[in-house]
């Protein structure tokens, strides 16, 4: 009778969590995988039976913005009400750090896709490379990866591509790129930190600058170290943190680091007295 107590207790806790906190995505995963995961978890830790297509309709959750398979970082998830919050983090700034490769590209722009080109890259300078950065910094116009979560007719592109079928590239739309700065050139390997807002690609920006530089480049590692006002290191719980408490916790951390979100971002480039 105790146990079932304490488990009306947690299950009760679980569904009055109400908010945003942030998780760090694992390698391999899809971002719809860790939320399942993470919804088990927590159903389980509940004591809350579940089957089938029902599970999805007892807990509340969702994520802030997809991030690739291959990628690992922050992933903003919404609980309870939180939920309607979402849209804000999806058009919100991020922060990215990734490790591109000179000389190689793939169809999907990462080190998972099939190699389509392989060029010479060896005349490619550290100064060459920061010099093209300065072009991809402000407000842009970016074409997205046809792998991408991004959906035609209600499907995703990704998904069409995997069955084989003949997807049309998006036409480019406008982004924008906060700061963009080079931290380490080991040729073919190089790192890039990149702040950016909502609906940008880092993928894209990779192959586009190995275009400018007249090779080609394709990320090899990509991590989101912060989206909105959440950090990798300070606020994404790990899988071992994955308990109601811990989230009860981070959730009550960050309500205060919402609330001294700001508005709106400003361009490095942009005066004072500018509005976006």
């Amino acid at each position: 009778e105790a146990g079932g107590a304490a488990l009306g207790r947690a299950a009760d806790k679980l569904f009055s969590l109400s908010g945003l906190f942030a998780v760090r995505k694992p390698k391999g995963p899809t971002s719809a995988a860790v939320l399942n995961l993470l919804k088990e978890r927590l159903l389980a830790e509940a004591g809350v039976q579940t089957n089938g297509k029902k599970r999805n309709r007892v807990l509340k959750i969702g994520h802030g913005g997809t991030l690739d398979s291959a990628a690992t970082g922050v992933l903003v998830v919404g609980i309870g009400k939180g939920t309607k919050m979402l849209g804000t983090m999806l058009a919100g700034t991020k922060k990215y750090t990734a490790i591109g490769m000179l000389g190689r590209a793939t169809d999907t722009l990462d080190a998972t896709g099939k190699v389509t080109e392989e060029k010479p890259y060896d005349q490619v300078t550290k100064g060459d490379l920061e010099n093209v950065l300065q072009k991809f910094t402000g407000d842009i116009m970016q074409v997205p990866p046809l792998y991408s979560a991004l959906k035609k007719d209600g499907e995703r592109l990704s998904t069409l591509m995997k069955r084989g079928e003949a997807v049309e590239a998006k036409p480019a739309r406008p982004v924008r790129v906060y700061s963009l700065s080079l931290q380490q050139f080991q040729p073919p390997l190089f790192t890039l930190d990149v702040e950016c807002g909502g609906g940008f690609y880092v993928r894209s920006l990779v192959n586009d600058i190995g275009k400018e530089l007249s090779t080609c480049a394709t990320v090899q590692e990509l991590t989101r170290t912060k989206q909105g006002p959440f950090t990798l290191e300070e606020h994404a719980l790990q899988e071992d943190k994955w308990t109601i408490d811990e989230i009860a916790q981070s959730l009550e951390h960050c309500t205060a680091l919402l609330l001294g979100e700001p508005a709106r971002k400003r361009l490095k480039t942009e005066h004072p007295g500018e509005t976006a």
